[in-house]
């Protein structure tokens, strides 16, 4: 699956996706500092589903309709990095089909896919 990672997304979810097979563009590597919807646009631009910690990706779908491929907001806490990893990992390969249309958010409580209809 091809996947941006926001900034803000731990080292250990990076290297763990790739190590899975997937194309994974770290911005932090690439655009470092980039707004929000510059990041959404990369996204989209490469038909790539988005990884993120930052909540304000919500506001840019839901709020202002705008474009995406796919957001995944991971908000795990209490869990090392590598358990973080494990989990996010599982997730892309267990909803794969589903991602590149919601908005899904990876929680302690579980996982919560809702599908998004493009503006």
């Amino acid at each position: 699956m091809n996947l941006v990672a926001d900034e803000s997304l731990l080292g250990a979810i990076i290297d763990r996706l790739r190590a899975d097979g997937h194309t994974v563009r770290a911005i932090r590597d690439t655009n470092g500092g980039a707004p929000d919807t510059d990041v959404l646009t990369i996204a989209v631009n490469e038909h790539a589903v988005l990884l993120t910690q930052d909540k304000d990706f919500g506001e840019l779908v839901f709020r202002n309709r705008l474009t995406h491929t796919g957001i995944v907001l991971i908000r795990l806490t209490g869990m090392s990095a590598d358990d973080r990893a494990q989990l996010v990992s599982e997730v892309i390969r267990d909803h794969a089909n589903e991602l590149p249309t919601a908005f899904t958010v990876v929680s302690n409580n579980g996982v919560r896919i809702r599908p998004v209809t493009p503006p």
